[in-house]
C-alpha cells in the first residue's frame, strides 16, 4: 500500500468550492475519483480545470452510464475496491 489519497468527489460543477478544497489538499501522487453527480465534471467543458489537479482521474462507470456521460477514464465497481486497497487512505468530497 502507497502512502497516498483516493479523493471521491460527490458533487458536480454547481459545488466548485468542493473541488477547489480538493484542489489545495490532492497531491500528484493522488487519485480522483468521479462519483454520483461528480461525474458531470468529466463533461469536455470541465477538462482544464481537471487537469489542473496533475493527478490520476478515474470515473466511476456506472454513475457515468446512469448520466449519459462518456469518459476514456471509466473503472469498473471492482476498480474501485482495488484503488481504495491500494491507497493508504480517502476523503469524500460531499
Amino acid at each position: 500500500m502507497s502512502d497516498t489519497t483516493l479523493h471521491t468527489l460527490y458533487q458536480g460543477p454547481s459545488r466548485k468550492d468542493l473541488l477547489d478544497c480538493c484542489k489545495r489538499l490532492i497531491s500528484k501522487e493522488d487519485t480522483l475519483l468521479l462519483i454520483e453527480d461528480g461525474i458531470y465534471w468529466a463533461l469536455p467543458i470541465y477538462q482544464q480545470q481537471l487537469a489542473e489537479l496533475g493527478c490520476d482521474i478515474k470515473v466511476l462507470r456506472v454513475d457515468a452510464q446512469a448520466r449519459g456521460v462518456v469518459s476514456d477514464h471509466c473503472i469498473s465497481d471492482d476498480e474501485f475496491v482495488a484503488l481504495s486497497v491500494q491507497h493508504a487512505r480517502s476523503v469524500s468530497w460531499f
